[in-house]
């Protein structure tokens, strides 16, 4: 039992650390978007290619990029905003299928743990773009949405890009979640907009955030 308290003990310590260095190096950045998806995008998929060119009009507009820092969709997120004016960053995090961080990356941070990684996330972006992905994307959408839903977040512009992808978890949390369960309210459906292109995301995002009405 007193092993176990020491190792709680040293726990804590390696989150505060983890906290305190990545507070550190993010401490500087401008205004950014996060772009999240699926590790196992491949180049030639064209959700690919929207990434890329959403980081790309992010950058152009005065953002930077922030991504988990792995292959697929954060791979082209971070490709569209390297060498740019504005940075290109990536929240590593060590996974089975993830041997490494990108190359597209101006800034990096390597995370231990999820929550952490989360943190910085949420902290640092004006506005989160989710592509086609699994289960970590699922996760840091619905953390995102359920912070703003009760308040603990700012309101940010929200934008799921592909319609095809998305379309039945949206008719899912419609027909099911709001209408027939009543576990979420009317407003809650506009806490999101899916799209399918770059200049669509783009344009929501930018509307949002030049909007003085923080109940959209």
């Amino acid at each position: 039992m007193e092993n176990k308290r020491i190792d709680d003990a040293w726990q804590v310590l390696r989150i505060q650390g983890e906290f305190i260095k990545g507070f550190d190096q993010l401490s500087q950045l401008g205004p950014c978007i996060s772009i999240f998806g699926s590790a196992r995008t491949q180049p030639d998929n064209n959700y690919y290619k929207v990434a890329r060119d959403i980081a790309k009009l992010c950058t152009d507009n005065g953002y930077g990029v922030i991504t988990g820092g792995g292959p697929g969709i954060m791979e082209a997120a971070n490709l569209g905003a390297y060498k740019t004016d504005q940075p290109s960053v990536g929240l590593q995090i060590e996974l089975p299928f993830e041997a490494s961080a990108n190359d597209y990356i101006d800034e990096l941070v390597d995370c231990r743990y999820f929550f952490t990684r989360k943190v910085f996330f949420l902290k640092y972006s004006q506005a989160f773009v989710a592509f086609p992905g699994g289960f970590g994307t699922f996760d840091e959408l619905f953390e995102t949405l359920t912070l703003i839903q009760t308040g603990h977040m700012r309101k940010v512009p929200i934008v799921l890009v592909g319609k095809d992808y998305w379309v039945g978890l949206v008719d899912w949390i419609k027909d099911v979640v709001l209408k027939k369960e009543s576990n979420i309210g009317e407003k809650d459906l506009d806490l999101f907009k899916v799209v399918d292109t770059a200049e669509e995301a783009m344009e929501y995002m930018l509307d949002k955030l030049d909007s003085s009405d923080t109940n959209f």
